[in-house]
């Protein structure tokens, strides 16, 4: 009888070990979102106004963690991808490409809609003062023509070291008189600016792993290589998940107290900001779910539950390629396909913006609605293509969506420096939508695995059918007596 009750007594005990040590670094993570808020707040209104130097010093220790996690990204990129495709067939490959992306496609068209319905609806524009909007922010002259070929351009790099560290860009250099004169007619240089080439490196990335899969024996040397490279990666990032609680913290805290008065810029953009918000929460927790369960006839909602880790990191960092090793550790955790992860993460972190695709399209009508221009059908199409676009070219960086804003802008005869009427609010949402955009690649990448659990396994069939013995041995220790 004692032997019994002190084994079911040690049992709730055990369990609830057993969960806090598996969740510790959840936890942690979201009280340091909650708790960074709490601490840019209370130092906001404890003193007066922070110079930049003291909130410099409030910030570095988060700096710090998005510096390291930064670091992962270009290694983890290339060589996740390139083991991915190299250890698929090639068919196998094109099927979980091609699911990925019509999914990531899907996603985004219903991002742009759903963000024009509602700021057609709700009108946050109409009837204010644009007068007494605006802030700071550096624009540039650019073409909607010039942003789509650059973002061509960049896919295939001249050299594969420097798209590590730069990507290309169109400048136009307004001539001598340049008043009243179009931009078609500025003269036409280029720059290499400082930012990792992702596009880049994504398609060096699936061509070289394309390559590997297709020479067979003579490229396992090499698959090897990457493969090994990738695990080192994800058990660098295993060590340095673990400072995500403090980054997060100072990152948060450090945004709070370089915001100008949240009450005041609510008052001017406050239909703005809840037309975006209520906008990315019927996304992400609305349009993706539904899509998630019409694919895989189950509810999306306990997946999300255990990506908390991934989604706070996501809202500390306002980074996706930041988030990206976090990401795939969380979907390995969850039994995913390494090889189906490896694969759509990176390219999501990369292509799919779908937060920042409806944030784009509400942000262009809004200004719109402010300058009471009238906006036809045609334009609103062009709008829609053009977000979807921008949100492409939009590198996983953080607030990349002000950068492609101005493309947008351009496609309905905005000028560029209407940017800056929505510069205040846009810090916040960019955090916001980075976790929608997280959330989408993760749940996209459990619905690619679920469409290709079939092909997967039947390729892992096909490969033992064609092993020799001592292989089979090491492949399937259940069959050793």
């Amino acid at each position: 009888m004692s032997n019994s009750y002190a084994t079911t007594g040690a049992r709730p005990t055990s369990r609830w070990k057993r969960f806090v040590k598996s969740n510790l670094l959840t936890f942690l993570t979201v009280v340091g979102v909650f708790g960074g808020t709490a601490l840019g707040l209370m130092l906001k209104n404890s003193s007066e106004p922070w110079t930049q130097r003291e909130v410099m010093y409030i910030q570095y220790p988060g700096d710090l963690f998005l510096r390291m996690l930064k670091c992962l990204i270009v290694p983890l990129l290339v060589s996740s991808i390139t083991s991915a495709i190299g250890s698929l067939d090639l068919s196998m490959s094109k099927k979980i490409a091609f699911r990925a992306i019509v999914y990531y496609f899907t996603t985004t068209i219903c991002a742009v809609i759903l963000g024009i319905i509602l700021v057609s609806t709700i009108r946050p524009g109409a009837g204010r003062d644009v007068s007494t909007m605006g802030g700071k922010a550096t624009t540039r002259q650019v073409l909607t023509a010039d942003t789509l070929l650059d973002l061509i351009r960049n896919l295939f790099p001249p050299n594969i070291i420097q798209a590590t560290m730069f990507q290309f860009r169109t400048i136009l250099v307004p001539p001598a008189n340049a008043t009243g004169v179009p931009l078609t007619q500025y003269k036409i240089t280029s720059e290499f600016t400082e930012g990792t080439n992702v596009l880049g490196l994504v398609m060096f990335s699936v061509v070289l792993g394309t390559c590997i899969g297709k020479m067979r024996e003579k490229g396992k040397p090499l698959l090897g290589l990457f493969e090994t490279l990738s695990e080192a990666m994800m058990i660098i990032t295993s060590w340095v998940i673990w400072i995500s609680p403090i980054g997060v913290l100072f990152l948060v805290a450090a945004k709070l107290l370089e915001m100008a008065s949240f009450v005041e810029v609510l008052g001017q953009l406050g239909w703005y900001f809840m037309t975006v918000m209520l906008g990315l929460m019927l996304h992400g927790f609305g349009t993706i779910s539904v899509i998630f369960f019409l694919t895989t006839r189950k509810m999306a909602f306990p997946y999300i539950a255990k990506m908390s880790q991934v989604l706070a990191t996501a809202f500390g960092t306002g980074s996706s390629s930041a988030t990206m090793p976090i990401t795939i550790r969380c979907l390995d955790n969850m039994g995913i396909d390494p090889r189906v992860t490896r694969f759509v993460i990176p390219v999501g972190a990369t292509i799919n913006m779908d937060g920042t695709a409806l944030y784009e399209a509400v942000a262009a009508l809004f200004i719109a609605q402010l300058r009471n221009i009238h906006l036809t059908f045609g334009h609103i199409v062009a709008v829609s293509v053009t977000a979807t676009a921008a949100s492409i070219g939009a590198a996983g960086i953080p607030q990349a969506g002000l950068i492609t804003m101005v493309m947008v802008l351009d496609t309905v005869g905005l000028p560029a420096e209407d940017v800056t009427i929505i510069i205040a609010v846009d810090w916040l949402l960019d955090r916001f939508r980075t976790t929608i955009n997280v959330m989408c690649d993760a749940l996209g990448t459990i619905l690619v695995n679920s469409l290709s659990k079939k092909d997967l396994s039947g390729e892992a069939n096909g490969h033992l059918e064609l092993a020799e013995p001592h292989e089979l041995v090491e492949l399937r220790p259940d069959q050793k007596e």
